[in-house]
């Protein structure tokens, strides 16, 4: 399987949470990151808060993410006037919801590992309560 499919999969399982739970929808946007204009992996709402979300997953204990990537989806958060966070899947470990000042800042990226996402981030039904 390619690492594009697993990424759409990836996304396609978190919509499905959403929808799974009470009173809260998502859609995936196709093609986000291969446009000229800023967007979010998936956009999920309940009327009362709006939420652009990143997703990605990990083989190894640690992730990086480019600048553009992160600031593509901050602008987007603004102009959508939605909360921004980082979905990630460490192998074998359940979805994370990390806010972006929960990253570290590198000369080149942002940069997250198991031990931040877990003593920061927000597990699904944290983030969705």
């Amino acid at each position: 399987m390619s690492r594009k499919t697993k990424g759409i999969n990836a996304e396609r399982e978190l919509v499905h949470k959403f929808w799974g739970s009470d009173s809260w929808s998502a859609v995936r946007i196709a093609g986000s990151g291969s446009m000229k204009y800023p967007s979010a992996d998936i956009l999920a709402t309940n009327k009362i808060r709006k939420l652009a979300i990143e997703c990605k997953t990990a083989k190894k204990p640690w992730k990086y993410i480019s600048k553009e990537e992160i600031e593509q989806l901050k602008t987007f958060s603004e102009i959508f006037g939605a909360e921004p966070y980082i979905a990630i899947k460490f192998r074998k470990k359940d979805w994370l919801f990390l806010s972006l000042d929960d990253l570290e800042e590198t000369d080149k990226a942002y940069m997250t590992n198991i031990e931040i996402a877990e003593k920061k981030g927000l597990l699904f039904e944290e983030l969705i309560r």
